[in-house]
């Protein structure tokens, strides 16, 4: 026989679970905020409160508290909870000129963005309520993300072929991921660097002398993360075909290459073309237009530039090339494989978002 009351029901409308969705998977809104919409999204996909407060290990009694008060209050009801004690200054209606202000309207002195103290005169709210509040509601104006979306008439088709590769390689193949990083300079400091110390970081001084530059050519493997690397003085069709000469007299001729390349000119260069006809186990992967982060090489020349090229001081170009052999000589020891995992249709799903946002079409 059952006992107790029967929980009461709890319907989501599209829009109320889109927010919440949006809520949840937040990374900018507060965690407390992001646990209170799972907890309501799960609720009303009919999970029992023991088993949300199991997963999101919390108190079963703080599942009951916020179901009951989204079930009163709607998505209104997740943003703070009803305290004894002395009543907020800050009503609804100020509340929302602030947010409205925030997001909706740009600072009479010129400026691009408002900061706390500049919104806190504009709306008469202290700094340190428009602090908390910006903080409660993911509100980061002083911040921007940059994008770049590419115009390629083929980009589904060419996502889902690199994609493909990286989630599924085909058998009795090698997929590498190729690229080259030009114009590396070989920068030599004019003054000692001040060593890292307790309490200081390691100083570097801004005046160098240029002592020329080189292009970096790379091969990752996609299977086990391990770096075929040459330098070369420019960054031509012959330099690019020299490099592919290397690769194939590297990988055994029992195996396929596929080959992940970007749009740069060198890459579909009429010789190289003919050269890659006459090999047939090549073959070439040509990511979208605007989209390096496709290809896992570009992680790896984050990795050389910050551990090895962007703080490093080089007597001479050949000093440059020396030290950028070494890393890879060590790299190589220890590579592991970047793990990616995302599908073509997550990412499809992602940029949808991202054109919703940018059309204003977004809930």
């Amino acid at each position: 026989m059952a006992r107790g009351r029967p929980k009461a029901a709890l319907v989501l409308s599209e829009d109320e679970r889109a927010q919440l969705a949006s809520f949840a998977r937040s990374r900018s809104l507060a965690s407390a905020l992001s646990n209170r919409a799972k907890i309501i999204v799960a609720s009303a996909d009919g999970e029992t409160n023991s088993a949300i407060a199991s997963r999101l290990q919390i108190n079963p009694g703080t599942v009951r508290k916020w179901r009951t008060q989204f079930i009163e209050r709607r998505i209104n009801g997740l943003y703070s909870e009803t305290r004894i004690g002395k009543p907020r200054s800050i009503d609804d209606e100020r509340l929302a000129g602030l947010i409205n202000t925030t997001l909706h309207t740009k600072p009479a002195d010129g400026s691009t963005h408002w900061s706390v103290r500049t919104v806190a005169e504009e709306t008469g709210i202290s700094k340190t309520s428009v602090h908390r509040y910006f903080k409660m509601f993911g509100l980061q104006p002083h911040r921007s993300e940059h994008f770049k979306l590419s115009t390629d008439a083929f980009f589904i088709e060419k996502l889902r072929d690199v994609v493909g590769l990286y989630l599924s390689p085909p058998d009795n193949a090698l997929v590498l991921c190729v690229d080259e990083k030009s114009q590396c300079q070989a920068l030599e400091r004019t003054q000692p660097m001040l060593p890292l110390g307790l309490g200081y970081v390691e100083g570097v001084t801004h005046d160098y002398v240029r002592h020329g530059t080189t292009t970096l050519f790379a091969a990752l493997n996609v299977l086990n993360g391990a770096v075929l690397a040459e330098c070369k003085p420019r960054h031509r069709h012959q330099e690019f075909l020299a490099f592919l000469r290397t690769i194939d007299k590297s990988v055994p001729v029992e195996l396929d290459i596929h080959c992940i390349v970007d749009n740069y000119a060198t890459h579909s260069h009429p010789k190289v073309r003919a050269w890659l006809a006459a090999r047939p186990r090549w073959n070439m992967h040509f990511i979208p237009t605007y989209s390096s982060w496709l290809n896992q090489v570009e992680r790896f020349f984050g990795l050389i530039t910050d551990k090895t090229i962007r703080r490093g001081s080089f007597s001479s170009v050949k000093d440059l090339i020396s030290k950028i052999d070494h890393f890879v000589a060590s790299y190589n020891q220890t590579c592991k494989p970047f793990a990616w995992t995302a599908t073509a249709d997550s990412i499809l799903e992602k940029l949808h978002r991202l054109c919703s946002r940018i059309s204003g079409t977004a809930h």
